[in-house]
Parts: structure tokens; C-alpha cells; sequence
């Protein structure tokens, strides 16, 4: 990655503008390096986001956010989606009308936008369904605890998933997104693959890491043929499971390999890692973080998050005397980006809190920042 500055140390107010960088990948034209991450919002009645989703995304994208990453999107499957009540779908033409106003706008204002792509899988279980539906389906039909919840999918309806994957990302193109994210984090269907307590089939998508990670891999896969070869990919991945924290999907750097390298190969061009806390080492043994180690082994480029402007010391950076090694701080943050540790930074709750949260810290108008309180969550700001 090439900065236009590759020496600033000097001064608070010059490592802060690592952020805001203009960054080129592939097709893909960021304005700044800071990435709003996908967050739940609920406000899409059946399925259909209507014109206050599109401000919402629009009052970030105008205020210094290079990428905005959807709400999760559920795809054209009729187990996929969390909560059909309130949650965005691509699956009726009224949706499409609605996403296409969203990215429209987006557009207008200058940013760059894609969806994040999921089926919940057994974490549907986690919402109360409307009576009549289908079943839950997830690779042995075990929950996070390892309770069983659900049905285990068949080779068919693996196969169905897939393919339902690759028509949500093609439809997304049509729809002029600037990519998609496959969401492969968090306990939710990719993921319940890819972690053994919540995969214990033993046929080829089970045992191995290898075998576990084969439906993600046909879905990168499927995805790419559909969308062709430029068409940005991201793959959103972590250690823990909701509300599993301690969770592990990679018990060190190799096993870490064999889970992102065949996804790289099938083609991601983007590793989303994330963690709760992006300073903290990913294994015993060395400093790098979940991120670093994605970018180390793949050689993709990487999107940290985790806490990213929630503490109190992420903003003292500014002040004079500031530590260079406080954890969570923003000299943490921008000394990692400098070294290449990884490429973008997902901002959450702080951006759901303040949409002109980025403009802010471009600005230094750090009196202005609004903390974030739990009322954020049920408001479109």
C-alpha cells in the first residue's frame, strides 16, 4: 500500500491523517480509511428499507466515512432471515426500489457502499419466528452451545444456500452496490461451519478444518462467478461467537491459515476481522492482532474493528503529552495502520451514535463527539 506520507511521527494531528487517506483497490475507491461497520438496525419493515435508512447511511458517508457496510442483508432463502418483521432483504421488488434509493444516494453524496450478505442459521432461533415457519437449518442443527435448536442441513439444501448466496450477490451489482460482505462472523450460518462445537457432521463439510471450511469457500466461490472477477468481495470473520466470547475458531496462526488462505484462493479480496478490542494480540507469542495476522497470511487487504472510538484515551491522543502505548488509543490505532498491520478501520457504535463522528476527529473538534448510550440503538440517527 502506498501512503502519500510514510514518515509522520512528528505530530497527533499528522498521524491522524493516515485515516483519511484516499485508498485504491482494485475497482474499489475509498475517499478515507474509515469503514462504518455493520450494525442491526431493524428498520425495514418487510424486509423493505425505506427513505430514512438512506439518510441514515447518507449523514455518514458525507461526513469523511470512505465505505459504508450495510445492516445485514438476508438472502433469497426462506430460513435466512433473523427477523423478516423488521430486517432488509433483497427478495421483493419493493425492496430492490428501496436498496436502490439507499445506494443511489450513498452515491450522491460521494461514498462507496456495499451490503453485508448473511443467513442466520441456527441463531434464528435467537427471535421469535411468525407461525408457519420453516424449520431452523445449520450444519448439525447445534446451537452455540451445542444444544440442538434446528435441523441439519441436507447436501441439497447446502447447495441451495449457496446458490442463494450467489444470486444475492449478483443482484446486489444489479442493484449498483460497489461490492458485498459476506458475513462469516459471529455465530451466524458461515460461521456455524466453520466452528467445530456448531459443525459435527461427518460428511465432507465436517471434521477437518479443510472439510469445515468448504461451504464458505463454495459460497466465495459461487459468488464469484456470478459477480465476475472485479467485483469487490469482502469475508467477515472472528474468534467469538454471540454471546459465546471466549470462543475460538483458531487456536493459533496456522489453523488461522487454513481457514483464510482457501478463502483467499476462492476469491476474497477483503478479510474483515472482527474482534472486540483491534490492540489485542490474536495468539501468545506475538503482537499482531486478529487483523495483522489476516493481512500476514493472505497478503488481502484487511478491515480492523473492535471498540475502535469508545475509550476515553482513543481521543486523549490529541492532547499534549499524550502516551504513545495507551491501549485503545488513537495513536495505537494509526501507528498499526502505518505499519500496514492492516488497511481500513470499521467504525460501530461510536459512528451509530454520531454520524458526524469521523468529521470530528478530521477536524479536531473533540469537545463535539457524542458518546455512545444504549438509546442509539433504537434511533436512526
Amino acid at each position: 500500500m502506498n501512503f502519500t506520507e510514510n514518515n509522520m511521527q512528528s505530530h497527533p494531528k499528522q498521524d491522524v491523517a493516515l485515516l483519511f487517506q484516499s485508498l485504491k483497490l482494485g475497482k474499489l475507491e475509498l475517499s478515507s480509511r474509515i469503514v462504518m461497520s455493520p450494525m442491526a438496525r431493524g428498520f425495514s419493515p418487510d424486509g423493505v428499507p425505506g427513505p430514512e435508512v438512506a439518510d441514515y447511511y447518507c449523514r455518514r458517508a458525507e461526513q469523511y466515512v470512505g465505505l459504508i457496510i450495510t445492516e445485514n442483508v438476508s438472502i433469497p432463502h426462506p430460513t435466512a432471515n433473523q427477523d423478516p418483521a423488521n430486517s432488509p432483504d433483497f427478495n421483493s421488488e419493493a425492496a430492490r426500489a428501496g436498496w436502490k434509493h439507499v445506494v443511489d444516494e450513498v452515491h450522491r453524496v460521494g461514498g462507496k457502499i456495499i451490503p453485508q450478505l448473511i443467513h442466520a442459521g441456527i441463531a434464528r432461533e435467537n427471535v421469535p419466528q411468525p407461525a408457519g415457519a420453516a424449520p431452523s437449518i445449520s450444519p448439525s442443527g447445534l446451537d452455540v452451545y451445542g444444544e440442538v435448536k434446528g435441523e441439519p442441513m441436507t447436501i441439497q439444501q447446502i447447495r441451495e444456500v449457496v446458490q442463494a448466496f450467489a444470486d444475492a450477490a449478483l443482484q446486489a451489482q444489479q442493484l449498483g452496490f460497489d461490492g458485498i460482505e459476506l458475513h462469516g462472523a459471529h455465530g451466524y450460518l458461515i460461521d456455524q461451519f466453520l466452528w467445530e462445537t456448531t459443525n459435527q457432521r461427518t460428511d465432507e463439510y465436517g471434521g477437518s478444518i479443510a472439510n469445515r471450511v468448504r461451504f464458505a469457500v463454495e459460497i466465495v466461490e459461487a459468488c464469484r462467478r456470478a459477480v465476475g472477477p472485479d467485483f469487490p468481495i469482502v469475508f467477515r470473520f472472528s474468534q467469538w461467537k454471540y454471546p459465546v466470547y471466549t470462543a475460538k475458531l483458531a487456536y493459533d496462526a496456522e489453523q488461522l491459515a487454513e481457514v483464510l488462505q482457501p478463502l483467499a484462493t476462492a476469491g476474497v479480496d477483503i478479510f474483515h476481522a472482527s474482534t472486540r478490542r483491534f490492540w489485542e494480540p490474536a495468539f501468545e507469542g506475538s503482537p499482531l492482532s486478529l487483523a495483522g495476522w489476516a493481512k500476514h497470511i493472505t497478503g488481502k487487504a484487511v478491515i480492523t474493528v473492535g471498540s475502535v472510538g469508545l475509550k476515553q484515551d482513543f481521543t486523549d491522543f490529541f492532547a499534549a503529552g499524550a502516551s504513545a502505548d495507551q491501549q485503545g488509543s488513537m495513536s495505537v490505532l494509526t501507528e498499526r495502520l502505518q505499519s500496514h498491520e492492516f488497511d481500513l478501520v470499521a467504525v460501530g457504535r461510536a459512528l451509530l451514535a454520531d454520524p458526524e463522528w469521523a468529521a470530528k476527529i478530521h477536524d479536531g473538534r473533540l469537545d463535539e463527539l457524542k458518546p455512545f448510550q444504549a438509546e442509539a440503538v433504537g434511533k436512526l440517527y
